[in-house]
């Protein structure tokens, strides 16, 4: 092949190669939703319609294709909390934490590692930074309870996770009604709350399972 005619295939291949990824994305969410994280590559692989071998040229190794899929909910609740920025009247806080409720129920095969994820991952922080503001928004607008912290909103998300992972198989929408029980409690009250809130230092220990 010539030179001229190599070069003209390289978009073709760099399609090939994308098309490749995202159908072995979208495998892996299926079979770990079906059966878990314990679910075999070459089980990923055939549900992708493609070799083993295609999926290591992509993904080295399995915990390589797990660490895409968690960045890429990372990538996707980032993009929640900006969007939700941009809600006026202090209502971004609302908007996310249902967004990202959903998200997390329609991509459920990777919820235990991603919030066993590592807690120096950049997207964490900007994700915490996002919220953060979303939460400091909501109470300048008398939106949430003033003693409400961002640690409060991980454990809001953890018990999310917990209710998506139970009532799955059975009631797959039970989610919705936790999450408007969770957003009355967080309406603004006169009595504060009796107990404090976790730290930050004990949620990334939480989260790095020491």
């Amino acid at each position: 092949m010539s030179r001229a005619a190599a070069i003209a295939t390289r978009p073709h291949l760099r399609r090939d190669a994308a098309a490749n990824r995202q159908h072995l994305i979208d495998a892996a969410w299926q079979v770990f939703a079906d059966r878990g994280l314990d679910a075999s590559v070459e089980e990923i692989a055939r549900v992708a319609g493609v070799g083993v071998g295609t999926l290591y040229r992509r993904f080295s190794t399995k915990d390589a294709l797990v660490a895409a899929l968690v960045q890429d909910v990372l990538d996707a609740m980032l993009a929640f909390a900006e969007d939700a920025a941009e809600q006026p009247d202090g209502g971004g806080l609302e908007r996310y934490l249902e967004a990202a409720s959903a998200y997390q129920a329609e991509h459920s095969g990777c919820l235990p590692r991603l919030w066993n994820t590592d807690v120096d991952n950049p997207s964490i922080h900007r994700l915490r930074t996002t919220v953060g503001g979303l939460l400091e928004d909501a109470k300048r607008h008398g939106r949430v309870r003033a003693d409400l912290t961002s640690t409060d909103l991980t454990v809001i998300m953890w018990s999310i996770r917990g209710v998506i992972e139970t009532t799955r198989g059975v009631a797959p929408e039970a989610w919705r009604r936790h999450l408007g029980i969770v957003l009355a409690g967080m309406r603004p009250a006169e009595q504060p709350l009796a107990h404090r809130p976790l730290s930050r230092p004990q949620v990334d220990k939480i989260i790095a399972g020491d």
